[in-house]
């Protein structure tokens, strides 16, 4: 039964020591960091573009000089300016995505300490480059702009697998719905952090909105070197997977639908008991042969489409289409992320309890067509326009948070790999990679269907990804057992 085994996997909690409080802040924050970086830019937007667009809004440039016009004239009008801006959104998330699959490699073959920090540091340096130290030198240059964030997506894509990969060392199968869904909000706490730090120095400048997130993030990254510890045994404390053997169906991943447990095989493991003496990294195709991988990726390229499309455009929504002002939009948009908080801890909650995680998914996809519909019709009220959004966060962050975290963590500790630890941060960079292909290809779509369709048409065009491949994909999944049959056949 379900219940009662919740509660004894909630009795390993209490086996937890300070160290694992401390690895559990130590990634918090340092992912929210990195999330707050990249919210800065989607919160400064309305004054990037005012700035490459003085003819747009500044009604006095005749009164400039004309070499000082032209170095700020990039573009001719807002609307171009906008679709720039989505491009590099785009450039960002494509940059991001390969990125991914990379890191997720990298991070199980080498300390994932230094690549974490090395990728915190080094794109905190990136970011200055990209919004301050142009603005101070008045350097205005498309390739620029475009080259810094290819960069930046490729050193910020260092996070994810390693976060992930590190609290998957430290937190077993034992409540892990609760504790990844509580702990996944780093990102939505990333994004309040990013608003509330861009629109308390906006009034001076967008330049200082990057100037502050990326100082705290490169502080964030040297506390990160010196004080992180990657997994257990790095001070003596048993790994999870030795805790995990106490209880029954450990390993097994909570991504079946079956209604009987006894449906499922008892083991697939390829270690048939034996100790094992050298973890091994597997390989790429092995991670993606793993069951479930590709199902869940596919359906998280649908849905980070969606997440991410709120993340870049909400508070430039809010300024364009209600008329607020950009710090008001901003300070607004915090709503969202708060909904994706509850939605991803509560969410999880239910899956450790019910042993299954695709059902819950599911509904709650079902559930987030309904919010898009009721908030693509909110009105031009505050209160009502946050209640609405929140909802929204709740059924789309909700489940974003879950998939990129929980899941990815389930899936990369799968009993047909136990004692192969080394494949965790690689499968959360397929799954994370793909999802970011996804919503690259969607930034651009949503400032190409906005220019030429308005707003009213991306929420169509948002419901459209839910419809046709999201729930589907997790559906199948929810009552599939065929990717074990390939994986036991021949992938390993």
């Amino acid at each position: 039964m379900a219940w009662p085994r919740i509660f004894q996997r909630g009795a390993l909690l209490s086996r937890f020591s300070h160290h694992h409080m401390v690895v559990f802040l130590l990634t918090f924050f340092s992912y929210s960091l990195l999330h707050a970086s990249r919210k800065t830019f989607s919160n400064v937007k309305v004054s990037i573009s005012k700035q490459w667009t003085p003819s747009a809004f500044n009604k006095s440039t005749e009164l400039l000089p004309v070499e000082i016009w032209s170095s700020n004239h990039l573009f001719p009008s807002a609307e171009e300016a906008t679709l720039f801006l989505g491009m590099l959104d785009t450039i960002f998330l494509f940059s991001y995505a390969v990125g991914l699959f990379i890191s997720g490699i990298v991070g199980d073959r080498l300390n994932l300490r230094w690549v974490l920090s090395f990728g915190m540091c080094s794109s905190a340096l990136v970011v200055f480059v990209f919004g301050t130290l142009t603005e101070w030198l008045h350097f205005y240059n498309k390739g620029l702009y475009c080259s810094l964030w290819i960069v930046n997506g490729l050193l910020q894509s260092t996070g994810w697998p390693c976060v992930v990969a590190v609290m998957g060392n430290w937190f077993g199968k034992a409540g892990r719905g609760v504790v990844f869904g509580l702990w996944s909000a780093c990102a939505s706490v990333g994004n309040i952090l990013g608003a509330c730090l861009a629109s308390s120095v906006l009034q001076y400048g967008y330049e200082y909105a990057f100037l502050v997130t990326a100082a705290v993030q490169f502080a964030g990254g040297i506390i990160i070197f010196f004080g992180l510890l990657v997994s257990p045994e790095e001070i003596g404390i048993p790994g999870i997977e030795t805790e995990d053997n106490f209880e029954e169906d450990s390993h097994r991943p909570l991504i079946n639908g079956a209604e009987n447990e006894d449906e499922a095989e008892p083991n697939y493991s390829i270690q048939e008991g034996n100790t094992v003496t050298q973890v091994k990294a597997i390989s790429f195709y092995q991670a993606c042969c793993l069951p479930g991988v590709i199902a869940y990726s596919l359906a998280y390229a649908c849905l980070k489409l969606v997440n991410y499309s709120f993340f870049f455009w909400l508070p430039f929504y809010l300024s364009n289409n209600f008329g607020w002002k950009e710090a008001e939009a901003d300070q607004l948009s915090i709503w969202y992320d708060v909904g994706g908080i509850i939605g991803g801890t509560l969410q999880g909650f239910i899956s450790d309890m019910l042993q299954k995680r695709a059902p819950v998914l599911a509904l709650s996809l079902l559930l987030a067509i309904g919010s898009l519909v009721g908030y693509s019709r909110s009105p031009n009220d505050k209160s009502i326009n946050a209640l609405l959004m929140a909802v929204t966060g709740f059924f789309i962050g909700g489940p974003s948070n879950m998939i990129s975290s929980a899941i990815s963590a389930d899936l990369g500790r799968q009993e047909l790999i136990q004692g192969s630890s080394e494949a965790l941060a690689t499968v959360t960079g397929i799954v994370d990679g793909t999802g970011s292909i996804g919503a690259a290809v969607g930034q651009y779509l949503v400032s190409l269907i906005q220019d030429n369709l308005g707003w009213m048409w991306v929420f169509y065009f948002f419901i459209l990804m839910f419809q046709i491949l999201t729930s589907r994909v997790l559906w199948r999944q929810a009552g599939s057992s065929v990717l074990t049959t390939v994986w036991t056949s021949g992938c390993w």
